[in-house]
């Protein structure tokens, strides 16, 4: 059951990233820092891809996948449709990956340590969840803000 919930979560979120970044009508806007506001729209957009790509689709789902965090910050420009191509791409990844888990899998360990102790499969997803949630709080402001 949880991993339903879960997955709904992820679904739910993904989509509404999805819907956030489809929402700007600047494209330029989505690369935007102004005083107080340190990461772009577009930055905080490739930094989740790279995130779940990386701790649900190539720890979890098994996909062959590089990450390169720094550049998550510092690539500048990439058009919106790459980013919403690349999106759905996680979208179907993240679904795949957890698709393979069972209920009994998110006690196991979390196969790689992340923080500075182990924690379980179960407990990271949620992290993943609020992480998620939380980007997404700030591109939805950031939007509002500087897309004008």
């Amino acid at each position: 059951m949880l991993i339903n919930s879960l997955k709904a979560i992820f679904n739910r979120d993904l989509h509404r990233l999805r819907d956030e970044i489809d929402t700007y009508r600047s494209e330029n806007a989505l690369w935007i820092v102004d005083t107080g506001i340190e990461n772009s729209a577009g930055n905080l957009c490739l930094h989740l891809i790279g995130n779940l790509n990386t701790y649900i689709g190539k720890e979890i789902g098994n996909v062959d996948y590089v990450r390169n965090r720094a550049l998550e910050f510092s690539l500048k420009d990439i058009p919106k449709s790459e980013l919403l191509r690349q999106l759905d791409e996680t979208i179907s990844i993240v679904n795949t990956s957890l698709d393979k888990l069972t209920e009994e899998d998110l006690t196991s360990d979390f196969p790689v340590l992340v923080f500075e102790e182990k924690m379980s499969i179960g407990y990271f997803l949620l992290h993943l969840t609020t992480h998620l949630s939380y980007h997404v709080g700030q591109i939805n402001y950031h939007r509002r803000l500087l897309d004008k």
